[in-house]
């Protein structure tokens, strides 16, 4: 039997949940049709669409009155100017939040990672009032932990949240939570979480991602159709109620949910609301 403690730690971080979706031809669609107005979406940056495909989601979406926070890869944008232009065409759509990941395509500018463009954001007057990096619980492929834990650390004057990446291990993301508050870091933390996701879906989104993009996503996290798609595999409610005694500290200054729904809105949704109904009983 779940004690209230935890299930009030349940109820709110669902609450508080962000879903992110890949900006391909339906999800606007998806969206609209699953999402209330209000709630917040994040738009991915897809190499082989291009930053546009993300940009132009995110101003429709805010047309529609949703909160919309654009991922500003890092590694696609050509430098200062476009930057620029970027944040005066958000904010001309009503667009308060940014999240600023490196990215996974060769550099097009002058930025070789998030910290690079976040320090030329800063310099022109960095006009959002909400601005997210990523963390990671687990190693990832290609850097070293030390040099994730350096840049998170140097990111941290410039953003006012934390995004975790996936991991699938409640001790893992706990430990995560824990070691980033006992460096100092103080940034609210957004927990990276997947929803419950149909094995064909799934496939089917990795080839719409494109092939190399695919690759890319499967290297750096690895067993995720695994742990995701194999029956009895992966639940993210076993995730979230073993984590939640760290989750709920007020001390680990954990905000939210990021959901991360591989464009499946309205399975996500469904969940989401299944799960709060069931915390409320």
């Amino acid at each position: 039997m779940l004690t209230r403690t935890r299930s009030d730690v349940v109820r709110r971080l669902l609450d508080n949940a962000r879903f992110e979706v890949l900006p391909t031809a339906r999800v606007e669609e998806a969206v609209v049709t699953h999402l209330a107005p209000g709630r917040t979406v994040t738009v991915t940056a897809s190499p082989s669409q291009g930053l546009e495909a993300t940009l132009a989601l995110t101003e429709r979406l805010a047309a529609l009155g949703y909160d919309v926070v654009p991922h500003l890869a890092a590694r696609m944008i050509a430098g200062r100017s476009e930057l620029a232009e970027i944040s005066d065409r958000l904010l001309g759509s009503g667009v308060t939040t940014v999240f600023v990941p490196g990215g996974d395509a060769d550099p097009v500018g002058p930025y070789a990672g998030a910290l690079d463009l976040l320090d030329d954001l800063a310099s022109i007057g960095n006009p959002f009032a909400e601005v997210g990096i990523t963390g990671y619980p687990e190693s990832h492929p290609t850097i070293h932990d030390d040099v994730t834990v350096q840049t998170m650390w140097d990111k941290r004057r410039h953003a006012t949240q934390i995004v975790s990446n996936l991991t699938f291990d409640p001790r893992v993301l706990g430990s995560w939570v824990r070691r980033v508050r006992a460096r100092g870091v103080t940034t609210p933390i957004l927990v990276g979480l997947p929803g419950p996701v149909d094995r064909t879906k799934l496939l089917t989104m990795a080839t719409k991602i494109g092939v190399g993009e695919s690759t890319k996503f499967l290297a750096k996290n690895r067993g995720v159709f695994g742990r995701i798609a194999v029956p009895g595999g992966y639940d993210p409610m076993r995730l979230l109620t073993r984590a939640a005694g760290v989750l709920g500290d007020d001390r680990m200054h954990v905000r939210g949910l990021h959901l991360f729904t591989f464009n499946q809105v309205a399975e996500t949704e469904a969940w989401r609301r299944e799960q709060l109904a069931r915390w409320e009983r």
